[in-house]
């Protein structure tokens, strides 16, 4: 049981969301858009959010400033969150615009938004889930496209419901959370897209 709930802790790592975001709304809205330009535009948002993120990590636990890939000491944390909202911006000003899909552009406002808020709760000795706070923010995206585009992707968003629990479960059997902190992380990452919703819904 240990090992599965631990594996689930890694593969829904909140590295990957950005990445899941993208490939949701690729897979979700009914707009054409060519396998190659898909391509053009998933790979340097991998490059930015998976790869380097995963370079960086290995860098601190040289230096000493990592231990583990969950982070779970307050000070660690906050090294990899600069880098984290630092390639979040850059995806936003650099990536996005030329391809302009305003539904992923308010996406990784909202995950930067998060991700500010979680680092602010840092300074204050607060630590919160950043699983939580990532599947929350895939669940309302994948509410909202719902919306959007009106499709019923009804058995997809309950899909991640579920792995929302799944991985809420993990992080309690390890003992890396409180249930506070994974309320907290849900409810910060779900409201940080409720509140860019606004601008695109």
């Amino acid at each position: 049981m240990k090992v599965l709930l631990k594996a689930i802790s890694y593969i829904f790592h909140p590295l990957f969301i950005p990445v899941a975001g993208t490939v949701a709304y690729f897979l979700i809205t009914p707009k054409y858009t060519p396998l190659s330009a898909q391509g053009a535009f998933f790979f340097p948002i991998f490059v930015l959010t998976v790869i380097i993120p995963i370079i960086t990590y290995f860098i601190l636990r040289n230096l000493g400033l990592a231990s583990s890939v969950f982070m779970s000491d307050l000070k660690e944390r906050k090294y990899p969150m600069y880098v984290h909202i630092i390639l979040l911006l850059f995806v936003i000003y650099k990536i996005i615009p030329h391809s302009n899909i305003v539904e992923l552009y308010f996406y990784f406002v909202g995950l930067v938004i998060a991700a500010l808020t979680a680092l602010t709760l840092l300074f204050f000795k607060t630590k919160i889930s950043m699983h939580l706070m990532g599947m929350g923010s895939l669940v309302m995206f994948l509410t909202s496209l719902s919306i959007h585009f009106e499709v019923n992707i009804t058995l997809a968003i309950s899909i991640a419901t579920l792995l929302t629990g799944l991985v809420a479960t993990s992080r309690l059997y390890l003992n890396a959370h409180t249930p506070i902190e994974l309320v907290l992380g849900f409810f910060i990452g779900l409201l940080s897209q409720l509140l860019t919703i606004r601008f695109w819904l």
